[in-house]
């Protein structure tokens, strides 16, 4: 027998990220609490919103759904470090957090963190 899930179900997820991100942040290690992410490893942050955000069928990779997270440009950067994580945090929760190219960041200097996506595959056999 085939396995399915419903979009609705894999947008679900998808849209707690998208619904409740409210700021990305440059980190230079991986953060696993909200504090974390916006101040012991914080090297820069921006404000996002649902516009810098979309769901949508995610064909290349075989399947599923994707929220893509639109570019970031010229962020600034707030203290000097080695970038390699990106995390996305609500007002007070740790949202999600991915790994980025490393990169060393000069305080008072600005990043742009290109656009990107998380993606959930539909079920395969």
């Amino acid at each position: 027998m085939g396995k399915l899930v419903d979009n609705s179900v894999l947008d679900a997820a998808l849209n707690v990220i998208k619904t409740g991100a409210i700021l990305l942040v440059v980190c230079s290690d991986t953060p696993t609490t909200y504090a974390n992410a916006t101040a012991t490893y914080d090297l820069a942050d921006v404000a996002i919103d649902t516009d810098d955000m979309a769901i949508a069928d995610d064909i290349a990779a075989g399947g599923g759904r994707k929220l893509t997270i639109a570019q970031q440009a010229a962020i600034t950067i707030n203290h000097s470090g080695t970038a390699t994580h990106i995390a996305l945090c609500s007002a007070d929760t740790l949202l999600y957090v991915t790994t980025c190219t490393s990169q060393a960041l000069v305080a008072a200097n600005t990043v742009t963190v290109p656009a990107w996506k998380i993606q959930i595959a539909d079920p395969t056999a």
